[in-house]
Parts: structure tokens; sequence; C-alpha cells
């Protein structure tokens, strides 16, 4: 029910008032998404009354604030009263179908589950482990958050989890129904298996079909959004279940090779490019982590692993060489603490590489316009 007394703005100005309400968690407005279920106007009080997705929301003082905020902003409004309540199986199963491409958006579909999905989508691989391939991942989503993409991670790597660590994102995701929300830090949306342990410190203990499993939900069950222009991938080493996996379910995804100077790094590494040829996975290109270690200003570099091998697997592949990326102690420590070096640290000298290899990546694979 809709009423308005004499005095106050009118119910059009409330509710075009409240489409700027986004809902932080789902990134749409709640007008859109159908969560105000009425306006009652008296004499400049306004009564809001909405709905929440689920019972216990963890955003729920976010969510009464902003709508608060922004009708108090209406001319002659002196009180906004909020009472919220929770969406019934059958609304919720109806928001996730407008989430999926119903009515919201009945032209097309916000999965990037098709070839021709907008979102990019890159996964980051090595051949085999230590060579920096998570600490690459992070910073790369970093750097392209900071530039204002909008971004998501997906740890593929299950059994050797590092993602939450070093994105500085923990916690449990939403879940509304059968879908899940992606925790969220610094704009980057994230998904990996430690958000659904009971301790984080758990091994996964797991054989091929529950990592197939587990893989899917991530992609096909978590609601990344339809505004996604970047979806990165953490695999695990190696060329095995969670690789094939990724190339079956993502049939537009890409892959980028790291690895460092090491001939026999990158001799590895090449055999997860010859994995990605036989599924027809484009390798897009190389970025050689731990490149060199400058022990002093003004001093020359010590190569500590090694010269070359990532321009040599490079021009191996027929790709281009993204970015040399030199050991940098700040980088180390940023992993650890949750604060990618690009942001924690920007004028360090692996944070000014990694963002120009970040640049790179996204000249060489340039988001999709959105409609």
């Amino acid at each position: 029910m809709f009423r308005r007394a004499p005095s106050g703005p009118t119910q059009e100005q409330v509710l075009e008032a409240l489409r700027d309400v986004v809902d932080p968690e789902l990134h749409k407005s709640i007008v859109e998404l159908d969560m105000v279920r009425g306006v009652t106007i008296n004499d400049g009080t306004v009564a809001i009354d909405a709905l929440l997705t689920i019972s216990g929301c963890p955003l729920r003082e976010t969510i009464i604030q902003s709508i608060k905020d922004k009708v108090r902003s209406l001319p002659g409004v002196r009180e906004v009263d909020v009472a919220l309540g929770v969406m019934s199986q059958e609304q919720r199963q109806g928001l996730i179908q407008k989430l999926r491409g119903g009515e919201m958006h009945p032209a097309k579909t916000s999965s990037f589950l098709t070839h021709d999905s907008p979102t990019r989508v890159i996964a980051v691989a090595s051949g085999k482990g230590g060579v920096g391939k998570s600490t690459i991942t992070a910073n790369l989503a970093m750097a392209l958050a900071m530039d204002g993409r909008k971004i998501g991670v997906i740890d593929a790597d299950v059994y050797g989890f590092s993602i939450p660590r070093m994105l500085g994102v923990s916690g449990q995701p939403t879940a509304i129904d059968q879908m899940l929300i992606p925790l969220e830090r610094d704009g980057i949306r994230v998904m990996s298996i430690g958000f659904l342990l009971p301790n984080p410190d758990d091994a996964v203990v797991w054989r091929g079909p529950m990592l197939h499993k587990a893989l899917v939900t991530f992609i096909s069950e978590v609601h990344w959004g339809d505004d996604l222009e970047y979806l990165l991938i953490d695999l695990p080493p190696g060329t095995g279940d969670v690789s094939l996996s990724i190339a079956q379910t993502l049939p537009q995804a890409h892959m980028l090779i790291v690895t460092t100077p090491q001939p026999a790094a990158a001799s590895v590494a090449a055999r997860a490019a010859k994995m990605a040829e036989k599924v027809n996975m484009e390798v897009i290109g190389v970025i050689e982590n731990m490149s060199g270690f400058t022990p002093a200003p003004g001093q020359p570099p010590i190569d500590l692993f090694g010269r070359g091998g990532g321009l040599r697997l490079a021009e191996q592949l027929g790709v281009p060489l993204l970015g040399e990326i030199p050991i940098d102690v700040a980088m180390r420590e940023g992993a650890d603490t949750g604060q990618p070096v690009v942001k924690g640290h920007p004028e360090s000298p692996a944070a000014r590489v990694l963002r120009e290899t970040a640049r790179r990546l996204a000249e060489r694979l340039p988001a999709v316009a959105r409609a």
C-alpha cells in the first residue's frame, strides 16, 4: 500500500530517491530488486517498508542508513522510519530469477558461461608451485580494480588456497537459497573454498569429482553480477582436474602463464601452455616473477633465479612478455598482511611493474563495452 498525506514529497519522488540505494552485496537498486514494498508519507514523516533477502543479513544497518540518507535529502522530509522484513521463499526465487537474467534483463544473461559473454575470464597458471602465481593474481586484481575495473577472483587452488589471506578477505559468503554472494573488499569480489570451511586451517582432502563440483559451484552458483569486466582464476599448479574443468566450463577463458627466470620453471610452465592448446584455451601472455633483486639503490640487480626464462618462454609460445616482476620484500609482506603491494606500497619497484603489467594485460584483452 502506497499512501500520501497533503504535505511532504510524493511517492514518485521517494521511489526515485530509493533507486539510488544499492544493495551492497547484489550491486543493484533495491527498487529494481523489488525490495521496497511500501511507502507511507504523513506530514513530513516518510515510512519505508522494505524486505531483506534473508534474516540476519550482515549489511542490514548499512541498507537502513542508506535508505534514510537518500530520503532525508528530499524537500519537506523531517523524519524517515524504516521497517525491514524478510523475503519469502517465493520472493527469493523471483529475485534469483531476475539476477540470473529473468525479468530484469530479458534479452541477455549475466552468466559468463557462454562464448559471447562480455566478462573476460583469465586463468592464471604456472605449471609448478612456488613461482608466486597467487601473489601475481592478487596484485593484478587489485591493480585492475584501482583502475576502475569490476573484478572477480576465484581461488581455484582448492588444496593450497591463499587468495583470501593475500587480499585480506575473511568471513562466510551470504547464501540466498542456492545462490552464493561472493565476499568483497576494495571492489574485488572473491570466492574461495577457504570461506566455506569451518576452520580456514582445515585441509581439503578431496578426489577429482569433488574438485570439479566445487569449481562449477563457484562459477555457476555464485552471483558475480552482470557488470563484471574481468574474472581472474588462480589455478593450482600442474595440468590436472581443475585446469580441465575450467576449459570445459568456461569456453571463452584465456590463460596467463606465470614463471620465474629459471629454465626449469619455464619448461614446466610450457606444459601448462600445451595443455591450454589441447583444450582450445588461448594463452594471452607470460609474466616473469622474481626477475632479479636489487640489494641497494644504485646497485646492479642480482639474478638469483637466472635470467631470461620468461622472455624465452614468451617467444616460444608466440605471445608477449607482459612484465618482469623484481623480487621485492614489500611484495612478500603485502601477501602476508592482506595488502597487495600495488596498494600498500604503490611506489615500490614491484608495484610499479605490476601496475604496468596490469595495464598491458588490459590492452591485450580489453574489457567489453556493456550495453
